[in-house]
């Protein structure tokens, strides 16, 4: 038996690599694997998984998420921030809402849920900015949405040194969208958000400086 020596490359036959997955059907293999998935999950992943080339593997999961769509399944099967998952159809939402929040308290208030929009659609957006948009104090709000996962830190504003938020990519998911140029319009969210604009532009003038350095601290302090 020849030994390698040093330098020298060991060659493993492609048939050998793919042998360490051991082969199974496509699809089946596919939903297996994607029924117990809690996150997207990319084409490299999922081909890694069950042991096929990725090419094969992103044309099976397009195949399947027509099928299901042809086939009126209760279930869907997208390609959501830069991954793939199982959703509800959009039809039996409320079904299964239902089934899992009965007795519970796990959706977002109405504050939340204004306060989510404005940062979606001003990010990257300081506390005090979302509060002058609201024209309510947003601090316990914007601690539950980061404890949600929903909107995270995106640096510091150069002028206020105060912290800037932006939506997650989390956030993205359970809207079911990949990117922020997929979001709504935003008139039938925020319909007076374009006339505070100008407003807004007063109220962050070198004559509040002093009133933006406390609340950059109490940021601070809060954080």
């Amino acid at each position: 038996m020849s030994e390698q020596t040093e330098g020298e490359t060991l060659d493993v036959p492609d048939e050998d690599r793919e042998a360490a997955v051991p082969r199974v059907p496509l699809r089946p293999a596919l939903e297996a694997v994607l029924m117990v998935a809690d996150q997207p999950l990319a084409p490299t992943v999922l081909a890694t998984s069950v042991g096929h080339p990725m090419a094969e593997v992103e044309a099976a999961l397009a195949a399947l998420s027509a099928e299901y769509t042809e086939q009126g399944r209760g279930f869907d099967l997208r390609n959501v921030a830069g991954g793939w998952r199982f959703y509800t159809r959009e039809e039996y939402a409320g079904v299964v809402e239902g089934f899992v929040l009965e007795g519970q308290q796990a959706r977002l208030t109405q504050a939340a849920l204004e306060t989510l929009a404005v940062v979606a659609y001003k990010q990257p957006v300081s506390r005090a900015r979302v509060s002058a948009i609201r024209g309510v104090n947003v601090d316990g709000v914007m601690r539950t949405l980061l404890a949600r996962g929903l909107v995270e830190e995106a640096g510091q504003d150069t002028d206020t040194g105060a912290h800037l938020y932006r939506t997650t990519s989390y956030f993205l998911e359970r809207i079911g969208v990949t990117g922020l140029d997929e979001l709504p319009e935003l008139a039938p969210y925020l319909p007076e958000m374009d006339d505070l604009e100008d407003e807004l532009a007063e109220m962050i003038s070198p004559a509040s400086t002093h009133e933006h350095t406390q609340e950059t601290m109490q940021e601070r302090d809060d954080d």
